[in-house]
């Protein structure tokens, strides 16, 4: 197969490309080695095309690819953050089959020795426009909360919906937290999630003014110090997350939710009073569609071998802000994408009909973009599947 295909620019023209023809990145010596950060990936479903559904609403998964995906991720000794925004979370799949998720990837998890994973509890069951109080934002996360531990799954408290519309202020957010934290079985991660992310998430923390919204994210985590393993910030602004991270208290890890500027946050910069406030761990989207790279990378920075790090990781963070570049919540489509030309699913089928959501121009500088850091992990599968879609769009 010749590799060269005729890409769309911005401009409307069609450009021959040819694929550079390097070797993809290869984890394989990761395995086995520590990693000295830890890393979770947001992974994504994986719908199933053949089912006989409206696809906008209804969602139907291939268990068995969602759970093989998984594996994967665990093999190359990345965490799985399920259950949470990449995986479509309450844009496409509900809360029953959040749950369903949860609980086939608690079961897997028990073959894999050393398999991290923890489970988004949000209120999404709860429509924003339902909550009639605080106390109902309380019970949606409580009962969340209750059927992931009743699991043996641990938390990722996500941010609510609701409680940004009913709050009033930063006390309610308080109020909130703090009922939650106190019944909490083990340490959970928090995540503040950008607005970016989710416009109905705009003014979190009962502000606008993110220093002020930071206060009292710290207030409430330094009130319940013992109940939090670490914070996700998905801000995109990585001055923000650094500060936030210097402030926070002994044993509290920041994990970085930055798709932009993750590869500085994780080599981090040494400075602070504690350990953790010299760098971050990661709770990543864009570690779906790059787990390789991050694999080999951090066991590169494991060995202390920092350039080594940055030059694996750093061609990855112009494809990362590709595929999340605004509108930022329809990042997905890219990790879906990705997923797919490297065969590690058989189509390009999203729950939701997501796979819509982005132009045959993103696509094609996506591909451009991996093939520059090395992450087709298959070239002559990928040239195949790119010519595939290029034909459905009328460019054969």
């Amino acid at each position: 197969m010749t590799s060269t295909l005729d890409l769309p620019r911005l401009d409307g023209t069609l450009a021959p490309y040819t694929l550079r023809g390097n070797a993809p990145v290869d984890a394989a010596k990761a395995l086995g080695r520590n990693f000295n950060r830890i890393a979770y990936s947001a992974a994504h479903v994986v719908a199933d095309p053949l089912a006989a559904v409206d696809p906008w609403l209804e969602a139907a998964i291939d268990w068995d690819a969602t759970i093989g995906y998984r594996r994967h991720l665990w093999s190359l000794g990345l965490g799985v953050a399920e259950a949470m925004d990449t995986a479509q979370r309450g844009m496409g799949l509900d809360w029953p089959t959040s749950l369903e998720l949860i609980r086939r990837s608690l079961e897997a998890a028990k073959d894999m020795p050393g398999a991290l994973i923890a489970s988004g509890c949000g209120t999404d069951h709860l429509a924003p426009e339902a909550a009639r109080s605080i106390d109902d934002v309380i019970r949606a996360y409580e009962e969340q909360m209750e059927a992931i531990e009743a699991l043996g799954g641990g938390l990722i408290i996500m941010a609510s919906r609701a409680l940004a519309r009913m709050a009033k202020g930063p006390e309610d957010y308080r109020k909130v937290y703090g009922r939650i934290l106190e019944q909490a079985r083990q340490p959970v991660i928090l995540h503040w999630l950008g607005e970016m992310f989710d416009p109905a998430l705009a003014g979190y923390w009962g502000t606008s003014d993110i220093d002020a919204a930071m206060d009292t994210a710290l207030a409430v985590i330094e009130a319940h110090a013992s109940k939090v393993d670490g914070i996700k910030i998905s801000l995109l602004d990585k001055d923000k997350e650094i500060a936030m991270r210097r402030r926070l208290p002994e044993g509290v890890r920041m994990y970085t939710g930055d798709d932009f500027n993750y590869a500085e946050l994780i080599a981090g910069d040494g400075v602070g009073q504690l350990p953790t406030h010299g760098h971050s761990d990661a709770l990543l989207g864009i570690f779906d569609p790059i787990a390789a790279a991050a694999s080999a990378a951090l066991a590169e920075l494991a060995a202390g071998n920092v350039e080594r790090f940055h030059a694996i990781l750093g061609p990855t963070v112009p494809l990362s802000r590709h595929i999340f570049q605004a509108p930022t919540r329809f990042y997905k489509t890219g990790v879906v994408f990705m997923a797919w030309l490297n065969g590690q699913q058989s189509h390009f089928t999203m729950v939701g009909g997501q796979q819509s959501a982005r132009s045959l121009v993103h696509f094609a500088e996506l591909f451009r973009l991996a093939d520059a850091a090395d992450l087709l992990q298959r070239p002559e599968l990928a040239m195949h599947r790119m010519r595939t879609l290029l034909a459905l769009h009328g460019v054969e």
